[in-house]
């Protein structure tokens, strides 16, 4: 699958039920990525397709593929963890009893400190990515 067919096939914003397919096709990609096959153009479409679905639980996986390579890392934007919102999103992390939940609350709380997330909100991210994808 391209990005542009999951573009097609999800939409941006996607739908609820397409979340279990997203997140499938999320770690495949993850998984091609670390093996240096994955395509950043298609980890950033099925991240923002995840993000813009608000559910905070997805924050650890668009983590994980936001960890996948060093590219990932520079590639995919940080406001990606926070699609239930940033105050929603820290605070799942801080309860949450997985190793790299703490690691990434670090690195998010890290970024809101620099500035990342002045007047952000998760519906201008699908909002820019509407118009990058010229959706």
């Amino acid at each position: 699958m391209t990005s542009n067919e999951a573009l097609q096939r999800f939409g941006l914003p996607a739908s609820l039920q397409s979340r279990a397919e997203i997140r499938q096709l999320l770690a495949e990609e993850i998984e091609r990525e670390k093996r240096g096959q994955g395509g950043e153009e298609m980890l950033r479409t099925l991240c923002v397709q995840l993000f813009s679905l608000g559910v905070v639980e997805d924050v650890l996986l668009i983590w994980h593929a936001k960890q996948s390579s060093f590219d990932a890392g520079c590639g995919l934007d940080v406001q990606f963890l926070c699609g239930a919102g940033l105050s929603e999103t820290r605070m799942f992390l801080a309860r949450s009893s997985t190793p790299s939940a703490a690691g990434a609350l670090k690195y998010l709380t890290e970024c809101d400190q620099a500035g990342d997330f002045d007047g952000w909100t998760p519906r201008s991210s699908v909002e820019h990515y509407r118009h990058y994808f010229g959706l």
